[in-house]
């Protein structure tokens, strides 16, 4: 896929719950997000989960969307919930960080 030149890519990295499945495998769970700067819609999502149906569910959830937690918060009840969320918000204070910069 080609993403518009008006596209960036940011990704964020939090601590994942001690004991969950995905917590051995990589310690810390990354999200990155592809936002188009003109809209602040996420066009395309990665996410470090153990299991592709999670991560399927949570790019469903995310892309398409502007930068905004709340969906999470209502839809996924998985245990990385908190670190998702973390994730999430430090990608908008950097998103939102470029943006006032340009």
């Amino acid at each position: 896929m080609k993403y518009p030149e008006k596209t960036i890519y940011i990704s964020s990295f939090s601590k994942l719950p001690a004991g969950i499945p995905s917590e051995s495998v990589y310690k810390a769970l990354d999200v990155g997000l592809i936002i188009n700067t003109e809209t602040g819609i996420i066009e395309n999502a990665s996410v470090t989960l153990l299991t592709d149906v999670a991560a399927e569910f949570l790019r469903d959830i995310i892309v398409g969307f502007n930068l905004n937690d709340d969906e999470i918060k209502t839809r996924y009840h998985g245990s990385a919930q908190k670190a998702i969320i973390v994730s999430i918000k430090k990608i908008v204070e950097k998103y939102e960080a470029l943006i006032s910069g340009q």
